[in-house]
């Protein structure tokens, strides 16, 4: 927080990130109330990240190209118009399921170029030895805005209709482009830009390739992002049909869950800038933690049980992405970090388009509780998978030292 560009950079982050949890809450029960079914929203999911499945990597070249800057004052303004867009359909009521599906496609475009921008500016705003802490900072802002986003999404959903929370997030979109237009350029640590040329996309995975740890972290969050950070589609029907009699109720006890979850991620976010140089074996060992709590909440026999397991889910899950984030983006060098920092996306949200649609009808077909219990089990067998061979890579790498004596 003593970088100037930074206070910048973060105050108006912590604006919009209100603004997104705001409409995320709102978009997930608008299309539960529109279909009636989760798999809807799973759907609805599998539309927003589609678009990095297929266009990934090309989003992380953009911005290794082009002024990071410039981008995001592109990308923040379309958003802003989206959820303007969207704001008006659903105010006048004539919102269908089909528009929400398209809205999130559309996001999804404008996402394959914000998202690795975004993740890599930090890099120009400060120094290289505070990276790790503001990515964690970062974090724990955008979750500390989750305590209030879904708890005004809330109170508007069942008060004045989803349409006003996509109109508030419409107007948060100000805060970040006015905020890129008062960092000073001077201060910036710019990055040289990457000149054209042929098969630098193959160039960034041989890169990765070539470095085990970053491969398996990647791996990993690919799991984590395909089948165990299905929120969206668990906690409404468990706000919908395990804890609650009414869609109303429903809709507030659904921000409740985002609420508590929220609070143990600022605590994960929080301990992960602590650690300065985690090792993989650490980041293994929070996605274990995350996929046991979850599975632990889908047994929950009660609500303050199911809060108190959130609350436990929310810290290992930051914990774990953070120390994930961070420790990939200091592990490669700056002239490749866009495109693997968008092969790191593309493995977190691009597996979506599956497990959001998989998860949404394992609960349609099973009940929310199954749908949970999947979601933690799957990240877990992946985490307990890794670390076996990492062990088995450590055993092998001890004998090849130990066999010329």
């Amino acid at each position: 927080m003593r970088v100037p560009n930074f206070r910048i950079y973060v105050s108006a982050h912590a604006v919009a990130s209100t603004g997104t949890w705001m409409q995320n809450i709102a978009l997930e029960w608008l299309v539960l109330e529109l279909s009636g079914s989760p798999a809807a929203v799973g759907i609805t999911m599998a539309c927003q990240f589609l678009p990095m499945l297929l266009l990934g990597m090309y989003g992380g070249m953009i911005a290794d190209r082009y002024p990071k800057r410039a981008i995001l004052m592109i990308t923040q303004t379309a958003n802003g118009l989206l959820s303007a867009a969207l704001a008006v359909l659903t105010i006048s009521g004539q919102i269908r399921v089909e528009h929400v599906y398209a809205f999130a496609l559309a996001a999804g475009l404008v996402f394959v170029v914000d998202n690795p921008t975004r993740q890599i500016f930090v890099n120009e705003v400060v120094p290289q030895r505070y990276v790790r802490n503001a990515i964690a900072l970062n974090a724990a802002v955008f979750q500390t805005s989750r305590l209030i986003g879904p708890a005004v999404a809330g109170v508007m959903i069942a008060t004045v209709g989803s349409g006003w929370a996509f109109a508030a997030n419409a107007a948060s979109y100000a805060a970040p482009i006015i905020a890129l237009t008062l960092i000073r350029s001077a201060d910036l640590l710019r990055t040289p830009p990457v000149e054209r040329a042929p098969g630098q996309l193959r160039d960034a995975l041989r890169y990765v390739a070539d470095r085990p740890h970053v491969a398996w972290t990647i791996v990993l969050v690919g799991v984590f992002g395909t089948f165990g950070l299905k929120f969206p589609v668990v906690l409404t029907a468990m706000a919908n049909e395990t804890f609650a009699g009414s869609s109303v109720d429903g809709a507030q006890l659904y921000g409740l869950f985002n609420v508590v979850i929220a609070v143990g991620s600022v605590a994960g976010a929080l301990i992960a800038g602590g650690r300065t140089h985690p090792r993989l074996r650490t980041i293994v060992l929070a996605g274990a933690g995350f996929g046991a709590a979850q599975f632990a909440a889908a047994l929950a026999p009660g609500l303050g049980v199911f809060l108190a397991a959130l609350v436990v889910m929310g810290m290992v899950n930051l914990a774990f992405q953070a120390m994930a984030n961070s420790s990939v983006q200091s592990w490669v060098g700056g002239d490749v970090r866009g495109r693997v920092m968008s092969l790191y996306m593309l493995a977190f949200v691009g597996g979506t388009p599956l497990g959001g649609p998989v998860i949404g009808w394992i609960t349609d077909a099973f009940g929310a509780r199954v749908g949970m219990a999947v979601c933690g089990l799957v990240p877990l067998f992946a985490a307990v998978a890794v670390a076996g061979v990492l062990a088995r890579h450590a055993r092998a790498r001890r004998a090849a030292e130990v066999a010329p004596a």
